[in-house]
């Protein structure tokens, strides 16, 4: 059993050297153990020995990509990933395609934790905060960062070049980076104590941070996803970030009120300046592929307010809700139920609209639970403005927007709902679902039931 030792947890380059010479030898990698330091492995493995230099005339190389892969993920903190680079490489001399094979089991570990990496080195770059001390009257710049994986050397020329005229340090659990203008130099490892903890420049900062927050591009699960919980305590706007999702929709409708206060009472120029908001909304990734957000429209004093699922294509283009077929289906029944569309207010649980592209055409697709919760902000605005007092939901996208929770139509349809905000409510199905319908007397039957439903939606406005 032969022990290979490298010095650092980083140390790529001696592995590659190591590497190159034992697999020349032929050497299998269930006979090599990989150690870092002097901290064995291997209960059972032997003393360590020096690795042979690769042979002048091995002629062995190896794919660019293999290269590429394997600088990221022998910076991973997995003790396995030398074995696994050195299996890699002993299998390309007789698979030379093995990286193509995205199924196989070593490729994807691999591959898995080279993506680990690069998260972690983005998230070094992005939540380092530096605070400035006092230092024989010239200021330092110290940071303390704790990386999942061994990608403090990795990371020191993007932070040399970025911060080039300033003197800094950054403090990690693993080894210390310093910089003072002109030369890099390495310390022993730290702890968090070795840090500052503040500095006056904080406040200002904090107070740039909150007056930039837009609560209506606020994904708390993206946000957390990108910016774990674990990186908050060294970083001077997290503090803020807990009460300001929390006062997110409290400020918003401040604003709506203050806004119905400047017109006399009149909503409109509130209405408007929450689709002017709407209009750049990135809550959820269906604004990418869509034409534009769909709005709601309609009286902004309307007693009757309906919600469907999403615009659909026709409504994309055109930038309004219920204009397409299922639209025409729509007005026709309502006005059937006696119902005026130019008094009642319509909108949609989803603004944008999802589908799937099949050659020119774009087939509508189903909104999932994320897209829909993420749209409840906008439908929430909506009815704190419209206050309809009674409102319909057209579908069991639409139900799920309104109460937050699934609803199946067939158990609740026709019967009055109470919503949180002490509106009542009516389920019923989407016009959409009419039109789906193959069978000619099914459909027949099934329109009659919607201008129903729609007759005592209307009825309860005065009932």
């Amino acid at each position: 059993m032969r022990v290979v030792t490298l010095p650092q947890p980083d140390d790529f380059d001696g592995w590659r050297d190591a590497a190159r010479g034992l697999a020349a030898d032929g050497v299998p990698p269930d006979d090599i153990v990989w150690q870092v330091g002097t901290t064995p492995t291997d209960l059972f493995a032997g003393e360590a020995v020096a690795h042979a230099a690769p042979s002048p005339n091995a002629g062995f190389s190896v794919p660019r990509p293999f290269m590429d892969l394997a600088r990221r993920a022998a910076l991973a903190s997995d003790p396995e990933r030398w074995a696994l680079l050195y299996t890699a490489l002993t299998r390309l001399r007789t698979q030379p395609k093995l990286l193509e094979d995205q199924a196989d089991p070593l490729v994807r570990r691999l591959e898995s934790l080279a993506k680990d990496v690069r998260r972690d080195i983005h998230k070094m770059r992005a939540f380092v905060r530096f605070r400035e001390v006092d230092e024989d009257g010239t200021p330092r710049f110290v940071a303390w960062f704790e990386p999942d994986h061994h990608i403090v050397r990795a990371n020191a020329a993007f932070f040399v070049n970025r911060f080039a005229s300033m003197r800094w340090s950054i403090l990690t659990p693993e080894v210390s980076l310093h910089w003072d203008g002109e030369t890099l130099s390495e310390g022993p490892a730290a702890s968090k104590a070795d840090a500052p903890d503040g500095d006056p420049t904080e406040e200002v900062w904090k107070t740039y941070y909150a007056s930039i927050f837009n609560p209506a591009r606020m994904k708390v699960g993206a946000m957390l996803k990108e910016m774990p919980r674990k990186y908050w305590k060294n970083m001077p706007e997290t503090a803020l970030v807990p009460q300001l999702i929390a006062g997110a929709q409290a400020r918003e409708a401040r604003m709506i009120d203050t806004a119905r206060q400047e017109v006399g009472g009149n909503s409109q120029m509130a209405w408007e300046a929450l689709r002017e908001e709407a209009a750049g909304c990135t809550r959820c990734p269906l604004y990418k592929p869509a034409t534009q957000t769909v709005f709601g429209e309609g009286p902004v004093d309307a007693p009757l307010m309906f919600v469907g699922e999403q615009p659909g294509d026709q409504e994309d283009l055109a930038g309004r809700p219920f204009v397409g077929p299922a639209g025409q289906l729509f007005d026709r029944a309502l006005a059937q139920a006696g119902v005026d569309r130019t008094r009642a207010y319509v909108t949609n649980a989803v603004k944008h609209f999802k589908f799937e592209p099949r050659g020119k055409r774009r087939i509508h697709a189903k909104p999932n639970t994320g897209e829909i919760d993420a749209c409840r902000w906008w439908i929430e605005q909506e009815q704190m403005l419209i206050q309809p007092k009674v409102t319909v939901a057209l579908g069991a996208t639409a139900a799920r927007s309104l109460f937050g929770r699934t609803m199946t139509i067939s158990r609740e349809r026709g019967r009055a709902q109470t919503l949180a905000d002490g509106g009542t409510a009516f389920i019923t199905v989407h016009p959409s679902y009419l039109l789906r319908l193959p069978d000619p007397a099914a459909a027949e039957a099934e329109y009659a039931r919607f201008v129903e439903d729609l007759k005592q939606a209307h009825a309860a406005l005065t009932g």
